[in-house]
């Protein structure tokens, strides 16, 4: 059974059963949003050897006795349910992963949570979109954790708050989604004379390395393109070939190759196809997506800036176009995990956008 069929289940047939019966009329929000495989639906055997198991997360509000709540349903829920251990043994010795453990008998260390809406947010993206959410704090906050507030699914909601949210993250702002396909059109611009540079001197570590990250940013480029938030480096590859994008042979074929120049042929391909793509979405004046070479030297390039260029010509709205900040979102400025998972961190980075 897949974690979100899982956490469904479990929340209707033994979670709100035991609420209804010894919290009657309590309004609560029910979902399985946030970190983890199954959240996206790429959970599978391996997903089970840390957190995965019969979960779900219960919205409350503020004066709701959360601890009670959570003590009540350690007693009151089964040890076991669709074949699987409701118990979760401790935390591993670097304080993250819990398995599922078989206790004969209740209380169960379960994971009902009982949570608050602008708690869990903070906690999960920085600050309460219900409160603010500012141009800044589109751009500061990676792909992958607004991927993660919108995906999953919500079981119930009389309130809406937790619906409201989602919706309101559901995608990018007009002007922010062309500041954040700019800004990665730039890596491309960055790095797509260097393959055929350094292959050219002989270094084919060096061409293919280059190579690599060129097919990483095209296909967050195009996931983004499709208005899809891109996960995170495991699931980065899975989300981009559900697409189904006409590019993906080429960005293959990129990889495969065992030459620089066979690797140019197939980058290039991809490089006017994506660049077509961007003329076809129509939110910038268009731009010629035929390669060309680079200055006077024998390397073939889209000349991507070309299109950072369209891009933030057709941004609108002071706060966008205020900004002097080249490099587009956080995720075009980074890519270090311990700085994306934490809010703490990212936030720091409000001030290259929030600026008077």
């Amino acid at each position: 059974m897949r974690g979100l069929e899982l956490a469904r289940r479990f929340y209707f047939e033994a979670v709100r059963p035991a609420l209804e019966r010894r919290f009657p009329g309590l309004e609560h929000a029910a979902a399985l949003i946030g970190t983890g495989s199954e959240i996206l639906g790429y959970d599978d055997d391996t997903s089970t050897d840390h957190h995965w198991g019969p979960r779900v997360q219960l919205f409350v509000g503020e004066g709701a006795p959360a601890a009670e709540l959570e003590s009540v349903l350690a007693a009151e829920l089964p040890t076991e349910f669709a074949g699987l251990p409701t118990n979760f043994g401790p935390p591993d010795e670097e304080g993250g992963s819990r398995l599922l453990v078989p206790v004969a008998e209740g209380p169960v260390d379960h994971r009902a949570e009982a949570l608050v809406l602008g708690d869990y947010l903070r906690d999960l993206i920085g600050v309460d979109p219900l409160e603010a959410f500012t141009t800044a704090d589109w751009l500061v906050t990676p792909s992958e954790r607004l991927l993660e507030v919108t995906a999953g699914e919500v079981f119930a909601d009389p309130i809406g708050d937790l619906t409201r949210v989602r919706e309101l993250l559901a995608w990018y702002p007009h002007g922010v989604w062309l500041f954040v396909m700019a800004g990665l059109w730039r890596r491309v611009a960055q790095l797509e004379h260097f393959l055929g540079r350094t292959g050219s001197r002989g270094d084919e570590l060096g061409s293919r390395l280059i190579a690599a990250s060129l097919v990483r940013d095209l296909m967050r480029l195009a996931l983004v393109q499709e208005r899809r938030y891109p996960p995170y480096w495991k699931w980065l590859g899975a989300a981009y070939a559900s697409l189904g994008r006409p590019e993906s042979p080429a960005l293959a074929a990129t990889l495969a190759a065992s030459t620089w120049p066979e690797r140019e042929v197939a980058i290039v391909e991809a490089y006017e196809l994506v660049a077509g793509a961007h003329n076809a979405l129509g939110v910038s004046e268009q731009v010629d997506p035929t390669v060309r070479a680079f200055h006077d030297r024998p390397f073939r390039v889209l000349a991507a800036d070309r299109f950072v260029d369209a891009l933030r010509e057709a941004i609108s709205g002071p706060a966008l176009r205020a900004t002097d900040q080249p490099a587009g979102s956080i995720d075009a400025v980074s890519d270090n995990t311990d700085v994306l998972t934490r809010p703490h961190l990212w936030r720091e980075l409000i001030g290259l956008y929030d600026r008077p």
